[in-house]
């Protein structure tokens, strides 16, 4: 074995390790895994660990360095390895190899205890059936897999997933800008003039124009330079600072003419009061060193894979069409995000991504799909374009390529709350998967997965590696709206961000009635924005009895998902929610029934937040226990 080789493969496992320290969200599961173990170790429970083949290895090292030493001596901690060989080869003997996991776990799993269940495809039936039967147990169920979305995935308490993406280099080159938002109350009409006075209580930046397309690379796991024009000022330091949190590298020519482009909003009960642009067009001469602008891309040019052009009309691509021929004679691909009229500066790029009204400018207007297929070859073949993506909202995309017959890909929006941005991320995943060696044809459609993603989300959004696989490989088409704790907590900060009032409410939602629909309506009418927490099975059965939940908690979660005053959906584990109202602290709490709101769970800390408790009338005559009674009765 060559000492090359051994090199190659220490360095690919430092760049893993190297993104994973950039993932927040995993490491934010990796965290909630290891406060669950400690909390029950703390409790006197148990780890309990297992896996096939290659991950018995891991499950039995996992549970050796709890039980025996791991860096330092410390007391034994009770951990054990479901890997007997007298176990296994009995119950696959006697009941079948699917359960020598689970029946290990009946036997000697106790409420309160962990299992750590590994599997990388997150199907084995052996891990499905133990986490089945630590679950009924009481048991916290930790999994360890390569698929987001699988059905481990989907069952586990704890969920840890490969990265996709990781390492793509992208270099994105355009228009810069900072989006400012100013939140604010308004009370009364100034004096001075009939408008109305804002009082400012909280300043919000986002990067925009071709910095929020890095951003989106780097949510994705990409590694990515921006290069662009900004000012010698303050929002210039404030847009560097904010994109380099994200793990953008920072490539900015200065010009000492021109501000950084910056976009104020006022905003106040939810509604946009007055945008006021701070701008200065880079067209005009000696606005900026162009001279310098193309020797930082052509040094940066041979370590991407991908360029990306984002063209706000602003004009830092005032030489896009060198930036084009550079990347193209080195073999990289070229996408372009393309403005106004005169395409033909984009000409020899890999892939231009126009909306609808973009392309319809440039092309004339098209009646029907035909008439979009006929012109946007006309438009490929006369500017010598790789391929064109036609971005067309509610009716999805089209992408033209030379002898491949159309592909048009519908919407994966189910959920649209914002669209704003949306174009950057489609662009920015087009060019991450790309540059990871995927083709086109797969690029666009995670770009159109991501798309749809990124419209269910507030303002100027990002999308994670870690939503798109959960949306290609959920199973069975479950709806956005159900969404796992962590990503809850994301879209509850988003949202509130956005100045959207969260409400909150809680149940089992065994069998849906036309009493909760309407209790659930009622919640939503309270404010923007209605999570919907649902007790897991374990936690029913312990509430209800033995003999409930009548429907699985996913197949809960999916129906309540479905009704349009529900917008997200979150299953937890314990008896009551108050672990979950703590973390997402909603602005309204909401519960049914017959309550006093100081004895709703959660009370305390919302009112300690600033946020409302309110009791709700449950609709007489409807009740899940009565359905289930009658039906028995036949």
């Amino acid at each position: 074995m060559s000492i090359a080789l051994i090199k190659n493969s220490l360095l690919e496992a430092q760049s893993a390790l190297d993104e994973l320290l950039k993932n927040d969200a995993v490491l934010g599961k990796v965290d909630q895994a290891a406060s669950l173990i400690v909390e029950s170790l703390r409790n006197e429970g148990k780890i309990l660990s297992c896996g096939n083949g290659g991950s018995m290895c891991d499950a039995i090292h996992f549970a050796e360095e709890l039980s025996g030493r791991y860096r330092k001596n410390r007391r034994a901690l009770a951990a054990m390895s479901i890997s007997d060989p007298a176990h296994i080869t009995c119950v696959a003997n006697d009941f079948g190899y699917e359960y020598v996991f689970s029946r290990f776990i009946e036997g000697h799993g106790r409420k309160g205890d962990c299992v750590l269940a590994i599997s990388t495809s997150g199907t084995s039936p052996t891990i499905l059936n133990a986490t089945k039967a630590a679950q009924e147990k009481g048991m916290i169920v930790i999994g360890l897999t390569g698929r987001a979305g699988s059905p481990l995935d989907v069952m586990a308490d704890v969920i840890n997933v490969g990265l996709m993406l990781d390492g793509a280099r992208v270099l994105v080159v355009g228009d810069l800008m900072l989006d400012r938002y100013w939140f604010g109350t308004t009370g009364r009409i100034s004096p001075e003039a009939p408008v109305p006075v804002v009082n400012i209580a909280k300043d919000d930046l986002r990067p925009g124009g071709a910095a929020n397309v890095a951003v989106n690379v780097a949510s994705l796991g990409g590694k990515v330079t921006l290069l662009g024009v900004v000012g010698n000022d303050e929002p210039a330091e404030l847009l560097s600072k904010l994109v380099a949190e994200h793990g953008v590298g920072i490539n900015f020519v200065r010009s000492t003419s021109n501000p950084t482009i910056t976009k104020l909003r006022v905003v106040s009960r939810n509604q946009q009061l007055i945008r006021l642009d701070f701008e200065s067009s880079f067209y005009t001469p000696h606005a900026f060193d162009e001279k310098e602008m193309f020797e930082r891309y052509c040094a940066v040019l041979p370590s991407v894979e991908t360029v990306i052009l984002s063209d706000y009309g602003k004009g830092t691509l005032t030489g896009i069409a060198d930036f084009i021929k550079e990347a193209t004679a080195q073999g990289k691909h070229v996408i372009v995000d393309p403005k106004g009229t005169d395409y033909q500066r984009y000409a020899g790029a890999s892939l231009i991504t126009p909306n609808m009204a973009e392309f319809e400018l440039v092309a004339g207007p098209c009646a029907d799909e035909d008439e979009i297929v006929a012109k946007g070859h006309m438009l490929r073949e006369r500017l010598g374009l790789g391929a064109v993506l036609i971005t067309r909202s509610e009716h999805g995309m089209t992408l033209l390529q030379p002898d491949v017959a159309p592909m048009h890909v519908p919407t994966e929006a189910r959920q649209v709350f914002d669209v704003t941005g949306a174009g950057d991320t489609v662009i920015a995943t087009i060019g991450t998967a790309l540059a990871a060696g995927k083709n086109l044809v797969a690029a666009c459609k995670l770009g159109n997965v991501a798309a749809g993603i990124v419209v269910g989300k507030f303002g100027t959004a990002t999308v994670t590696s870690l939503e798109l696989e959960r949306a290609l490989h959920f199973s069975g088409g479950a709806p956005l709206g159900v969404l796992a704790e962590q990503d809850l907590l994301h879209r509850v900060q988003e949202a509130k961000a956005a100045g959207k009032r969260v409400v909150f409410t809680n149940g089992c939602f065994d069998i849906l009635h036309v009493g909760h629909v309407r209790y659930l309506e009622a919640a939503k009418s309270l404010g923007d924005m209605l999570v919907v927490a649902v007790n897991d099975d374990a936690s029913v059965k312990r509430l209800k009895g033995e003999q409930r939940p009548v429907n699985a908690c996913s197949d809960r979660m999916h129906v309540l998902a479905n009704l349009k005053s529900v917008d997200w959906v979150v299953r937890f584990s314990e008896d009551t929610p108050e672990r979950l109202i703590n973390q997402v602290l909603p602005d309204i709490l909401v519960k049914g029934g017959d309550y006093q709101p100081e004895n709703i769970v959660g009370y305390d800390a919302v009112k300690k937040a600033g946020g409302e408790v309110i009791a709700l009338d449950f609709h007489e005559g409807y009740s899940t226990t009565k359905i289930i009674e009658r039906s028995r009765l036949g």
